[in-house]
């Protein structure tokens, strides 16, 4: 049986947003504000107290292998340095978001793309990573489009 690992977006992007406010590979200028939505954060996954926390908003490049196409997008991360989310269930502040599944083959080449309503995400996964030649699943939110986070698989 595979097992799941959702993650945030690498520690290293976030920590470079922060110090240079600048987007990573595009050196797009990025944006601090105080939350006027809720997120999420994709390092840490958790969503934004609205008002009170700030939040830096950037151009991030989800693909990271070569031969791969582009797709950047706008997300949010934390201002302030927060905690990477690695772990085999879905980070729970994710539960009430209306969330799509992208399975992708190595170099960015989709294979295939599930909305998640209100099926079980964890059957979803199942059944993409059982799907030929997928290597790993993009969480995106089904309103917007931008990424939120990324699924890896492995045997145990």
């Amino acid at each position: 049986m595979i097992m799941f690992r959702f993650k945030g977006i690498p520690d290293a992007v976030a920590a470079e947003v922060r110090q240079t406010m600048r987007a990573p590979g595009y050196g797009h200028p990025a944006h601090r504000e105080v939350a006027q939505g809720s997120g999420p954060c994709r390092q840490c996954l958790r969503v934004f107290a609205i008002g009170t926390e700030e939040r830096i908003l950037f151009t991030y490049q989800p693909f990271r292998e070569p031969g791969s196409l582009p797709a950047p997008g706008p997300v949010f991360i934390h201002a302030e340095a927060c905690s990477h989310y690695d772990d085999v269930a879905l980070p729970p502040d994710f539960r009430a978001l209306p969330l799509v599944f992208e399975a992708y083959r190595e170099g960015g080449r989709l294979v295939a793309q599930e909305r998640i309503g209100d099926r079980n995400p964890d059957q979803i996964l199942k059944g993409l990573f059982d799907l030929d030649g997928v290597d790993y699943v993009h969480v995106r939110n089904g309103d917007v489009g931008c990424f939120m986070a990324r699924v890896e698989g492995s045997l145990p």
